[in-house]
């Protein structure tokens, strides 16, 4: 029997459609599927939220390798360690794997391919993740492009159209297998409490996947392009998480839109929405860390306050702007954010607290489950003005009319916050402003059933655009 090929699977959580297992297969050799939760000193641990998900979508890819006759080995310790030592214990003639773009693990993974090749061992790398080989989009002098606009017109040129390859059917085995832990003993599952009763809507793992890019393709597709804003409307993918932990293939989701009978405007959003994704993780990948290091460095003389009561009214959704802490409680509750609340939410953090972005990001980081370091750290940079292609720095979010244009009827406030549900609909986004008659007809109680708002919004307006002003030396 040939020697074993050893299948790393990162984040890339699924058998349709993925390079590095077609490769695999190709060597037909018997082949020694993996999953390292990769404790690697220094490298950025998931947040409870991911590391919820990761615990279902293991099992489910663990259910879908047992389905053809093979099994999921697991394994925890520094990656770099933990696959070349398992590639001695098992002759490995090679280990294959699809890339990252995370600070410092293209690096990293280049020591490792050199340490195989060291042992003999052949590595092999492939683009699993993204819509193209993010190395490829260079700009006509060979750089890497810094705004998006160029970055996605030069992207869409090197996107393939060709079929997707199927989930294989059978997986050939080895005569023995390695020792695996046991994914229960990770304590992936949060216990004592466990906050997770709120995500019962979702479904981790390729199959679930599949679901979700159906249901949204014979749906929300066909007004994406406008319905996308709404977060009372179901008008999103929500393929965010799917996508992060690679159950689906962008590509995948590209050529659903791509061959959906919906408006170009509406599939060409999406398709744009991919490309955002991937312009992240190409900026994140040029080695500087963005959930440390503002990509603008003129920011990092922001005066930026200290304001911890603050910071921890926002985070439990209690600031008193309606729109704000609906966001925040929907994420507290089931891992996720409408993504036009995101931006609100964190516009409210920066720019109405003045607050530095880098304790949303990693508020974030730890309660959504679709966080995904370059994603995450590029919004919130985008949003604070520091970032790559960034909004401008007085580009500030009015959450009030926010509420009042993308939330019209309430539905979603209400939803959250159940103690506004008996106010109008044309007070529902600043409660402060009813008479006491209509508090008391609705039942609330501002400062005692719902906060007064934290600040207000003129005054906070001027106050970050002083603030601008002092960092850019025009004070």
């Amino acid at each position: 029997m040939p020697a074993p090929v050893i299948l790393w699977f990162r984040r890339d959580l699924r058998l349709g459609d993925n390079p590095a297992l077609q490769a695999a297969l190709r060597k037909q050799a018997p082949v020694i599927p993996i999953y390292v939760l990769d404790q690697t000193p220094g490298l950025r641990a998931p947040g409870a939220a991911s590391r919820w998900w990761l615990d279902k979508s293991l099992a489910a890819l663990a259910a879908d390798l047992a389905a053809i006759g093979s099994r999921l080995v697991l394994r925890r310790g520094p990656a770099e360690l933990v696959v070349q030592t398992l590639a001695q214990e098992v002759g490995a003639q090679a280990v294959i794997w699809n890339a990252l773009f995370d600070p410092g693990l293209a690096e990293r993974d280049g020591d490792l391919g050199q340490a195989l090749t060291d042992q003999g061992v052949e590595p092999r790398r492939f683009n699993g993740g993204h819509l193209v080989d993010l190395n490829l989009v260079r700009t006509r002098t060979g750089g890497p492009y810094s705004t998006f606009t160029p970055f996605w017109r030069a992207a869409q040129a090197l996107v393939t159209d060709g079929p997707a390859t199927p989930a294989p059917t059978r997986l050939e085995a080895p005569t023995s297998w390695p020792d695996s832990e046991r994914l229960a003993d990770w304590g992936l599952h949060p216990a004592a409490p466990d906050w997770s009763q709120g995500f019962g809507d979702w479904r981790p793992g390729e199959r679930g996947a599949a679901e979700r890019l159906e249901a949204f393709v014979r749906g929300p597709l066909t007004h994406y392009d406008q319905a996308r804003d709404r977060p009372d409307q179901a008008g999103t993918s929500r393929l965010s998480a799917h996508l992060h932990f690679g159950e689906i293939s962008p590509r995948a989701c590209w050529r659903a839109a791509r061959a959906a009978a919906v408006p170009a405007v509406a599939a060409d959003k999406f398709l744009a929405e991919l490309g955002w994704r991937d312009f992240c993780a190409a900026i994140s990948a040029r080695g500087r860390d963005l959930a440390v290091e503002n990509h603008d460095r003129r920011f990092d003389a922001f005066p930026w306050r200290d304001a911890a009561a603050e910071l921890e009214a926002w985070r439990r959704g209690r600031t008193g702007y309606p729109i704000v802490d609906a966001g925040m409680r929907e994420l507290w509750a089931n891992g996720y954010m409408h993504n036009r609340v995101r931006m609100i939410s964190a516009s409210f953090l920066t720019k109405h607290l003045l607050v530095d972005w880098r304790e949303g990001e990693a508020w974030f980081w730890d309660t959504l489950v679709d966080a995904d370091h370059a994603s995450n750290a590029g919004n919130w940079q985008w949003v604070a003005g520091s970032g790559a292609d960034a909004a401008p720095y007085f580009r500030i979010f009015n959450p009030i009319l926010q509420g009042e244009t993308f939330d019209p009827g309430g539905a979603y406030v209400r939803r959250w916050i159940p103690e506004l549900t008996r106010l109008p609909d044309r007070l529902i986004h600043a409660p402060w402003t009813a008479g006491p008659d209509v508090l008391a007809q609705a039942g609330v109680r501002l400062g005692e059933t719902y906060p007064r708002p934290m600040v207000d919004h003129a005054q906070a307006r001027a106050r970050a655009l002083a603030a601008y002003a002092e960092m850019r030396g025009e004070a």
